[in-house]
């Protein structure tokens, strides 16, 4: 059993290692993804998991692109218009979808986990919303409503408490709230205009509505923010006592996403200011009660996501960290990215390519990955260090034809320079993440991902090749 994770804050040595990296909410990661993967390497993983004759719960992830308003910090896959029968049409394909993924996974279809991202998912309306969990349950059976973990994304602008109750009613018995800042400078200088007030009601009627968990979002290193704003919302935040709070870094990048453009880079925190913003967020959340449950992660002490944690039975997966660690996800939507029997596979991004594979008859896969025995090992590696913040090397090395510290003398070699730095200790056959190194740990993980390190070494060796592609991540901190 692990035990409920502490973490200090280095500026020092924050300084030192903060790079661009992955989030690692899969490995491989999302870039390794390859146009060789087909609907026809779909069907061989689901052959390969019907063979296996289990009958693991499932996880289903739905995607609904839609928006009313720019939000200009944000970076998701998403559709601006107020053109309501666009989402009309989506509903139609996106319900031959879920038919076609339900037909598919007769027999070995229930599902214990649902979580529907945006976009705004609530950008559906009420009816249209009882018509996809009605089509849902044709074609899937769901665990009882106290066994089953059903969230839903929502924008607080596009809700009264009337809509939150119906939500309720509809099956989600959790919600995620998108707030980001309370500050009204900040909010304006997004493009979100959001009252606390507001905010505060839907919050309310949440729990009036019996929903078990309430999330909300942050963002730290927005424009117009400082430290004495963020002060203040952070007490907001505390005052309205959500279950799980995720605490983002904003990360600028306005060559890869065109509404950033619009932010100017004059009204962005300094560096060193971000960084002492992370550190209020850490000691005010901590200081409050929540649990560090890791990268950008807090929840209550009682919370099913800190229990998960100390009883060693957290996963992370693409929507973040998860109570549901052996699930086969099933992802449904516009670029959404599926995980069944090691293999990654994603749907195409664009609304028209979406809808010609559908009207082929196809799942509308546009590439993916599938993996070899020694991804899965890593990937085993940087789960438990994400979720665990150590591992037992005695539990890994099982199955493996060579001995762990042989297979990987390059790896642990290098994590001996993060033990010179305090960020890990090697104890017997355990390697654990040190408090001062849990806010590195995507730093850490790195350290396992074979890909990165080759795409790195290649870039370093031909640093002008035109078949190297740039690596196109957030800074780790």
């Amino acid at each position: 059993m692990t035990t409920t994770p502490k973490v200090e804050f280095d500026a020092a040595i924050i300084n030192k290692l903060s790079m661009s990296g992955p989030r690692y909410t899969s490995y491989p990661t999302a870039d390794r993804f390859t146009q060789d993967f087909s609907y026809g390497s779909f069907l061989e993983a689901l052959a390969g998991l019907t063979l296996r004759g289990g009958r693991r719960p499932l996880s289903l992830y739905l995607h609904v692109p839609f928006c009313d308003k720019l939000c200009y910090y944000c970076a998701c896959n998403k559709i601006i218009t107020k053109d309501r029968s666009k989402a009309v049409t989506y509903l139609g394909y996106l319900k031959q979808e879920i038919a076609m993924q339900g037909k598919l996974f007769a027999g070995m279809n229930r599902v214990e986990q649902l979580h529907f991202g945006g976009g705004t998912p609530t950008y559906f309306s009420d009816k249209q919303m009882d018509e996809l969990m009605a089509h849902l349950r044709r074609h899937f059976e769901f665990a009882p409503d106290c066994e089953g973990e059903y969230s839903i994304e929502i924008d607080p602008r596009t809700v009264d408490p009337q809509r939150i109750h119906t939500l309720r009613s509809q099956g989600f018995n959790r919600v995620s709230l998108g707030v980001q800042d309370f500050d009204p400078d900040v909010q304006k200088a997004v493009n979100r205009i959001q009252p606390y007030e507001e905010t505060i009601g839907v919050m309310n009627a949440a729990r009036d509505a019996g929903f078990r968990s309430i999330s909300v979002d942050l963002i730290y290193g927005l424009p117009k923010q400082t430290i004495a704003t963020m002060t203040r919302t952070l007490a907001q935040v505390i005052e309205a006592n959500p279950d799980r709070i995720a605490l983002y870094n904003y990360a600028h990048m306005p060559h890869l996403f065109k509404p950033q453009r619009r932010i100017a880079d004059e009204d962005l925190p300094a560096p060193s200011v971000k960084l002492d913003m992370m550190k209020l967020c850490i000691d005010t959340l901590t200081g409050a009660g929540y649990v560090y449950i890791g990268m950008d992660h807090f929840a209550k002490p009682e919370d099913d996501l800190a229990i998960a944690q100390r009883q060693g039975r957290l996963h992370r997966n693409f929507q973040g960290y998860s109570t549901h660690a052996e699930t086969d996800l099933v992802a449904c939507g516009v670029s959404a990215i599926s995980a069944v029997n090691g293999s990654y596979s994603q749907n195409e991004k664009g609304l028209d390519e979406y809808y010609a594979k559908l009207d082929a008859g196809k799942l509308p896969i546009c590439r993916g990955y599938t993996l070899d025995n020694d991804d899965k090992l890593r990937r085993l590696i940087i789960q438990r260090l994400m979720c665990d913040f150590e591992l037992s090397v005695v539990s890994v090395a099982q199955g493996m034809a060579t001995p762990f510290r042989d297979y990987f003398a390059a790896e642990l070699k290098e994590l001996r320079e993060f033990e010179k730095d305090g960020l890990v200790t090697f104890e017997d056959d355990w390697i654990t993440v040190t408090p001062k190194g849990r806010l590195l740990i995507r730093n850490i993980c790195m350290v396992f991902d074979r890909h990165l390190r080759a795409t790195r070494q290649l870039a370093a060796q031909q640093p002008a090749a035109s078949n190297v592609q740039p690596l196109r991540y957030s800074r780790t901190i």
